[in-house]
């Protein structure tokens, strides 16, 4: 059975990929009569409620475009890893019954590659409490020797994981402590049935912090404290996955009364800025497998739709 076609879209925050995908569509829908559907792949864009912040596709660019996993669970909802891996593959094969083209799109790397890769991931429920355990021992520990606890039982993970992400060194001593085994040890891959094309979109460092900078402001005129307001008027605590993402933990001490909202914005922006930058830790400029793609280039969506073609054409 041949292989059918996933296009998988990454980028860093704010580059243009929902804008970019939105274009090609129309164009394959115009010249090929192929319809398409994006799979998001985005840890914030799942949660209702988190619109403006998590730079959610419009009513309107939906009905251009159809996304599936946006609008997912409730802000209070932890989705694993694993949960969104097996969603994903199930979209994925909805959208290839229909005949439709799918496309991976997002600026999760972890959630892209699980995905692609087809990362073996443990089944292991979350446990609020020992994960409140852990927290409160990374809190008094500090990121690097809490990240040394899990080097001494699980190089292979520590390697891959940033000290400063302590959520995911929380997982992977979460892992060890149900199993006795090594999260390394879970995380065989086997690579879906699917053929792919892995297109990345990327434009020079200070132009992009430049264009986030302006999206930052477009997303407070927009309403954005009005947003997280009402995220915190509903009890969603500061502690959740959801509301410790980037565009909203720093409204924190502003709720709190102890910076201001110049102040919150410019956290934001700086923020934003560095995850942009482990963004493309992920997303490698020298990975052979992708296809990267200029936007600041002129040209650049006949680029794209040339390099779709001739994937679509060796596919038939």
């Amino acid at each position: 059975m041949a292989h059918l076609p996933l296009i998988v879209l990454v980028g860093p925050t704010g580059v243009g990929k929902t804008a970019l995908a939105i274009t090609i569509a129309r164009s394959l829908a115009e010249q090929r009569n192929l319809l398409c559907e994006v799979i998001s792949a985005d840890s914030r864009q799942i949660y209702q409620g988190l619109d403006i912040g998590a730079a959610k596709p419009t009513p309107a660019e939906c009905a251009l475009l159809p996304h599936r996993l946006v609008d997912l669970v409730p802000p209070a909802y932890t989705l694993t890893l694993a949960e969104f891996q097996e969603r994903a593959y199930r979209a994925i094969n909805e959208v290839q019954a229909r005949g439709n083209l799918p496309w991976l799109v997002g600026g999760t790397g972890q959630w892209v590659q699980a995905v692609v890769e087809g990362w073996g991931i443990p089944r292991v429920p979350p446990d609020p409490v020992l994960r409140a355990e852990l927290a409160a021992e990374a809190q008094a520990l500090g990121q690097e020797k809490f990240h040394a606890r899990l080097a001494a039982i699980d190089p292979q993970a520590a390697a891959k994981i940033d000290p400063r992400n302590t959520r995911r060194v929380i997982r992977a001593l979460e892992v060890y402590a149900k199993t006795g085994r090594p999260i390394s040890q879970h995380q065989q891959k086997k690579p879906p049935p699917y053929r792919l094309l892995q297109l990345g979109l990327t434009m020079p460092r200070q132009e992009l912090y430049l264009r986030i900078d302006k999206r930052i402001d477009r997303m407070l005129a927009q309403g954005l404290l009005v947003e997280v307001a009402a995220l915190v008027a509903q009890g969603y605590g500061w502690q959740l996955p959801a509301m410790s993402g980037l565009g909203y933990k720093q409204f924190a001490p502003y709720f709190e009364g102890k910076v201001t909202l110049a102040e919150v914005v410019a956290n934001i922006k700086k923020d934003t800025r560095r995850f942009i930058r482990q963004q493309y830790n992920w997303f490698r400029l020298e990975d052979e497998a992708m296809t990267w793609v200029d936007v600041s280039q002129a040209g650049f969506e006949a680029q794209v739709m040339e390099a779709i073609r001739v994937f679509l054409t060796a596919t038939k």
